[in-house]
């Protein structure tokens, strides 16, 4: 039994392997072409439609999805269902990518003509055969070329779809480059589930601003504790007469005070406090201030204004609570 254990790892071993070495191969394959769709996207006035049968139909939904998410306006349309009706989604400032190994499916060379003809010639293809029909009636050729697949009986699409899958996200990769498209812009089209929270949610989106424990340098030990008590975030914040924030004091400061002094009732919130606490603006991504406090092994963060105005702080659990991370 251990034998056949061993006999299906290697098997899996061999398709990673399979698939892995189609992918190093598209560098091998990249031409002028792959530059010249890129620059085609750009300068489109329109739309990106992607298009293709069967499992390349499926690769092309995912990278219609990818460009759309990063700044490319994209969708799909499915070969058989444009000269149905949906060929009417094609406009003639669109780029139109047909996704496809053969190159030769019915469907696509039933389309290709019906696209050109309605005024369309912007069509990228990618593809294996470069001699194929749809490779000889595009304006440009992505070569997705494998010599065969990693399934043992050469015919389910693998690394075929593998290298579609990987140049498309190539092609996405090099548009967000030259675009500039920032994290911002991304939260802007994946404002949803955690990712969205992670791009989208500021630190004035889960602080309490009303809860702002503070006191001044001068205030004894015991009106230290009772702030930090009420305010209930593990710290307070020492400020001016302006409140402009000169330091903080963290539960950890009052335990290493407790070790380091026999009495503590001649101290002051000055004796104590650190006078470079980590800040944050309110206008910062909350995940920011996440990574700033596992960063620097803390759980809060003083949040102050551009004048280092005190306006309250922000708790690691505020930031959890939300789903940020």
């Amino acid at each position: 039994m251990e034998n056949d254990k061993n006999q299906i790892k290697q098997y899996a071993i061999d398709t990673f392997e399979a698939e892995a070495a189609a992918v190093r191969n598209l560098s091998n394959l990249l031409t002028d072409d792959f530059a010249k769709a890129v620059e085609a996207i750009l300068k489109c006035t329109g739309k990106v439609v992607v298009t293709g049968m069967g499992k390349s139909g499926i690769i092309g939904k995912k990278i219609a999805a990818t460009l759309a998410s990063t700044g490319t306006p994209s969708f799909f349309l499915h070969p058989g269902e444009a000269y149905h009706g949906d060929l009417g989604m094609i406009r003639e400032e669109d780029v139109v990518i047909c996704v496809s190994k053969s190159g030769n499916t019915p469907e696509i060379k039933v389309l290709i003509p019906l696209i050109r003809n309605n005024g369309n010639n912007n069509i990228v293809a990618m593809v294996s055969n470069t001699d194929s029909f749809l490779a000889k009636n595009s304006l440009y050729v992505l070569k997705a070329k494998v010599e065969k697949e990693a399934c043992p009986l050469n015919l389910a699409p693998t690394n075929s779809t593998t290298a579609q899958l990987v140049l498309g996200d190539a092609l996405a990769m090099c548009l967000v480059e030259c675009r500039s498209f920032s994290s911002r812009d991304f939260a802007r089209f994946h404002p949803g589930g955690s990712l969205g929270k992670r791009l989208y949610t500021r630190v004035s989106d889960v602080y309490d601003g009303t809860n702002r424990p503070c006191i001044t340098r001068e205030a004894g030990i015991r009106p230290v504790i009772l702030a930090m008590s009420k305010g209930r975030l593990g710290a307070v914040a020492i400020v001016d007469g302006e409140e402009r924030l000169e330091g903080i004091i963290t539960d950890g400061d009052l335990r290493r005070m407790m070790e380091k002094y026999d009495d503590v009732d001649g101290l002051t919130a000055k004796d104590v406090m650190s006078k470079s606490p980590k800040t944050i603006s309110e206008d910062e991504l909350a995940y920011n201030a996440y990574r700033m406090m596992e960063q620097n092994s803390i759980t809060q963060l003083v949040v102050v204004d551009k004048d280092r105005h005190y306006k309250g702080m922000v708790h690691i659990h505020d930031i959890l609570r939300e789903g940020v991370v």
